[in-house]
């Protein structure tokens, strides 16, 4: 796997994480790595992979959320011809093909309740079943996965095995947000800005001014060093003086000539009419009863305003998605919302 992006940084928590990392490499034992999106999970993994006695044999990755559910197993395990419709020929899965190496299973905690009881089967007894076999195969596989959500929290509402998790967590490696790195900010920065600048066939690189400097350095970055990756480069691109860069545009989407429809009113704060008194807040109850209907209230403006989208209201409201499925299930609010966009 030949990558363009490297593992760059010089803060203590991204030096002692990539530490552990190291260290864990050398032992044949899977491997979580915990992290949000854009902290470079997929990086981390085949750092794991290469510094591992397997560094030599495959190293397969596998995207459990890009595929729908019933097709996952016959990824991660193959298929036999005619085991379903469509199955024309047999086919090899993940685990064979990494067989000697190492499966970094991205997304994990997508996977099906189905899914995870035949994964537990293969790294606990190294034995797969083709679908539409009944021959077990053995396979000499390391299990490297990555997940930006809770998984101890899956476990408590029943959505991940607690033995398959006991099985997947001899070691777990959570990679912090690039706001917890801020020293490493203006290290990526020039990374990227160098590489774009010769992407581009510029014959020097002359960095960022002062206030483009205090912009990277003061962001949050959301998206973490993919967003900083995004937004440099398209600073690069788009400076087309001599000199350092000096502006810096976060949004990409942000246009004086964004076209008004339901995304761009429903971010639009209300407009109060002078003849219109707004109604008075419910303040009855006692304070369980008001903090009930207080996050009742929020969680119903933040569904709306995402359009309800579940999992960007969760990302608006700075919960995990099994966290906003719990609230909105106490609320009664499961079934909310126009579309299959809730479910």
């Amino acid at each position: 796997m030949d990558r363009a992006t490297q593992v760059i940084g010089q803060s203590n928590a991204f030096l002692d994480v990539l530490e552990r990392a190291s260290r864990a490499a050398a032992l044949d034992r899977p491997v979580l790595v915990i992290g949000e999106r854009g902290t470079g999970k997929e990086l981390v993994a085949e750092r794991l992979h290469r510094l591992s006695p397997r560094w030599d044999q495959p190293l397969v990755v596998m995207n459990c959320a890009a595929l729908p559910e019933t097709l996952i197993e016959a990824e991660l395990f193959g298929h036999e011809a005619g085991a379903f419709t469509g199955a024309t020929k047999a086919r090899v899965g993940r685990f064979e093909e990494a067989d000697g190496g190492t499966l970094f299973l991205d997304e994990l905690g997508t996977l099906s309740m189905g899914a995870q009881e035949r994964l537990l089967r293969a790294v606990e007894y190294g034995e797969i079943t083709r679908i539409g076999s009944s021959r077990p195969l053995r396979v000499d596989v390391r299990i490297v996965a990555a997940t930006n959500e809770h998984l101890p929290a899956k476990v408590e509402c029943h959505q991940f095995r607690a033995d398959l998790l006991d099985r997947l967590s001899f070691e777990v490696v959570t990679l912090p947000p690039l706001r917890a790195r801020p020293g490493d900010v203006m290290v990526l920065a020039d990374h990227f800005g160098r590489r774009m600048a010769a992407e581009l066939g510029r014959d020097s690189w002359a960095g960022f001014g002062r206030d483009a400097t205090d912009a990277l350095v003061d962001y949050q970055w959301p998206g973490n060093v993919r967003e900083l990756r995004n937004v440099v480069e398209r600073a690069v691109y788009r400076w087309e003086q001599s000199g350092p860069i000096e502006h810096i545009e976060f949004d990409p989407f942000h246009s004086p000539y964004q076209p008004v429809g339901v995304a761009a009113t429903s971010m639009s704060p209300p407009v109060s009419s002078p003849t219109t008194t707004a109604p008075e807040p419910d303040c009855s109850g006692d304070f369980k009863t008001r903090i009930a209907r207080f996050e009742r209230e929020l969680l119903e403006k933040a569904l709306a305003d995402s359009r309800f989208n579940q999992r960007a209201t969760a990302e608006a409201l700075g919960l995990s998605y099994d966290q906003l499925r719990h609230a909105l299930k106490r609320h009664g609010l499961i079934s909310a919302g126009p579309s299959e966009s809730v479910a």
